[in-house]
């Protein structure tokens, strides 16, 4: 590949990138029929950064500059030829050989243009692009992954009003891709501050997606290896979901109660609070009680998949260190929101996680045990069904040990809530008709 470099000097930006494409596309297929999955070596990553990213091999060298005008075509060449190749291989191999992260001054470059290039390919739909894009996101460190997502949200979502419609019908088109976004925009908007809220029109693409398709959630996951490194992004966005839903209730009321100043957070005026309070308008509401609702459904439909893997058991793909971070991030808004009653917001936050954790131990997607549940959720309000779900059942001795007529609790309760009174007994007495009346 070295033996190029004179040659494409001597062109002009556009031409010689379009050159090192038609190289590196006939090295790469050299390449892989002889040794498949080969690894991109140093002297091509020198040429893409030189070449694509106009960044020049001498350090004194100024980096050249790309007008708009070249910027534009030069993404209409790199779709072109995601589009023309075939090879999925030779596709994949290329695309990281042109925006894997090297960990130099390049990277810069590199994700500023990938961004542009996805961005390009929802618009005009160039699914290949796409399906890149979703196995880079699976691929890539999450801190490279979570600012690809902010580029295509802040495109889509907040810049042009409407735009979100083109954005939303790429899940016919490219599904895996549509996956990959989720987990990324989740790991991005984490509502831990009023920042950080997802947009409306994020919030309800991602809504419709999962509603639609629950099964959505779980495509790279069925299609991928079960390990992958860590400070990646997980291999499901259930993670990020189950910390939307159990935390919106009181991020949202946050929101509220931050000053009145003429100010925008992801592209929505902070009247937005406002809106949401208001009778006129509970699409908020009624759009997170829908995605709760369909992250128990994935979770209920996982411990078939699990066990079809065999990997029921022996793969946590909700990690106990984000239910610690959860439960931490709900005490504190708690305490910053001064809510010692148990008023409606922390009551169904609440709501939330127990029917999360419940599910989740049960389809072995939590793999943990409810002592330490316990200790972390010990400084959560009290709270009846959390207390179930964090004592679980218990095994009881035989019943022939138990008084005639005596049935005793499924639970006991932790130290950290008080004990209900126990049933009265109730004995039975063979001359005591059963009433029995047919439903009509």
């Amino acid at each position: 590949m070295t033996d190029i470099r004179h040659s494409l000097l001597r062109r002009d930006a556009l031409s010689a990138a379009k050159e090192l494409l038609y190289h590196l596309d006939i090295f790469f297929n050299s390449q892989l029929q002889n040794v498949p999955g080969s690894l991109v070596d140093k002297s091509t990553i020198e040429l893409v950064e030189e070449f694509i990213f106009q960044l020049p091999k001498e350090r004194n060298a100024q980096p050249k500059r790309l007008s708009s005008l070249q910027e534009l075509q030069l993404l209409e060449i790199m779709c072109c030829y995601f589009q023309e190749q075939s090879k999925d291989a030779v596709r994949q191999i290329i695309f990281s050989a042109l925006f894997g992260p090297q960990g130099n001054k390049a990277d810069d470059n590199r994700l500023a243009m990938l961004g542009k290039l996805v961005s390009m390919a929802i618009a005009i739909c160039r699914v290949p692009i796409l399906e890149c894009t979703a196995m880079w996101l699976q691929r890539t460190h999450a801190v490279f992954c979570v600012k690809l997502a902010k580029v295509l949200v802040e495109d889509y979502c907040i810049l042009v009003p409407g735009s979100v419609q083109t954005l939303k019908r790429i899940v016919h088109a490219s599904p895996r891709f549509c996956c990959q976004l989720i987990t990324a925009v989740t790991a991005l908007y984490d509502l831990s501050t009023d920042d950080l809220i997802p947009p409306q029109d994020l919030l309800e693409m991602v809504v419709s997606w999962v509603f639609e398709d629950p099964r959505l959630t779980l495509i790279t996951f069925l299609n991928s290896a079960a390990n992958l490194p860590r400070g990646f992004l997980e291999l499901t966005p259930l993670p990020g979901l189950i910390r939307w839903c159990a935390l919106a209730p009181l991020a949202y009321k946050r929101n509220c109660k931050t000053p009145s100043a003429p100010s925008f957070v992801n592209g929505h005026s902070n009247k937005m609070c406002k809106e949401v309070e208001s009778d006129g308008n509970k699409d908020i509401k009624i759009l997170y009680s829908k995605l709760h609702l369909s992250v128990l459904q994935v979770l209920m439909i996982l411990q078939g998949h699990l066990t079809e893997k065999n990997l029921y058991g022996r793969l946590e793909l909700i990690m106990f260190d984000h239910v610690e971070r959860l439960v931490g991030d709900i005490n504190k808004l708690v305490k910053e929101l001064n809510l010692s009653n148990p008023v409606k917001e922390v009551e169904l936050a609440l709501d939330r996680l127990a029917q999360a954790l419940q599910v989740g131990i049960a389809s072995g997607a939590l793999l943990c045990a409810r002592d330490n549940l316990r200790s972390i959720c010990s400084a959560l309000p009290p709270h009846n069904l959390l207390q179930l779900v964090l004592t679980g059942p218990v095994q009881q001795p035989s019943h022939t040990a138990l008084p005639p007529g005596f049935y005793p609790h499924i639970h006991t309760s932790p130290a950290r809530y008080p004990m209900y009174s126990t049933h009265p007994v109730q004995t039975y007495m063979p001359g005591m008709a059963f009433s029995y009346r047919p439903i009509r």
